[in-house]
């Protein structure tokens, strides 16, 4: 009798344990190669823009790449602000882009440049890498450690993934 008693208990728990374990949640994750660090994320509601910003290792002047993501959870590259011409920056816009200087900066508009993923190194020096939402920056060494070399891709995650991963917008 007791044994029947029990069965109610052990249907809850595996009914929970079944829908901690279902992707639900949109976010862009930082999945780190590698290594067994946790991923780092952040959650998607309505926006579908971001940006990341770096200092460039031989010119020392920021560098902002702005994505958006599209509905069939791509990375779009979309627009490139930079401060100087040399090595490792485009010197002109690619067909169906425009280029223009605007107050000292750079810019590659109209860009559609689709990714599933791209791989990021958290810089150690002074790269000091940033992503910008919702118009706040978010230094991604206090989440992750320089030096680091991630996984950038659009995923849902499920309660499990989000309870161990560390949420970004709540690193500052």
């Amino acid at each position: 009798m007791r044994k029947l008693q029990l069965i109610p208990y052990v249907l809850v728990f595996f009914i929970i344990l079944i829908l901690a374990c279902i992707p639900f949640q949109r976010a862009i994750v930082f999945q780190p190669n590698h290594s067994q660090a946790e991923l780092a994320y952040i959650p998607l509601k309505e926006e579908t823009l971001f940006q990341i910003k770096y200092t460039h290792s031989i010119h020392l002047s920021d560098v902002i790449e702005s994505f958006k993501i599209t509905p069939n959870y791509l990375i779009q590259l979309y627009e490139l602000k930079y401060e100087d011409f040399a090595i490792g920056m485009p010197s002109n816009a690619e067909e169906g882009e425009t280029f223009e200087e605007k107050d000292g900066a750079y810019y590659i508009k109209n860009m559609k440049r689709d990714f599933p993923f791209f791989y990021l190194r958290i810089g150690q020096v002074r790269a000091n890498h940033t992503v910008i939402y919702k118009n706040m920056e978010f230094p991604l060494s206090r989440s992750i450690k320089p030096g680091t070399s991630v996984k950038v891709e659009i995923r849902k995650l499920n309660f499990l993934k989000l309870w161990k991963g560390v949420n970004i917008l709540e690193s500052i």
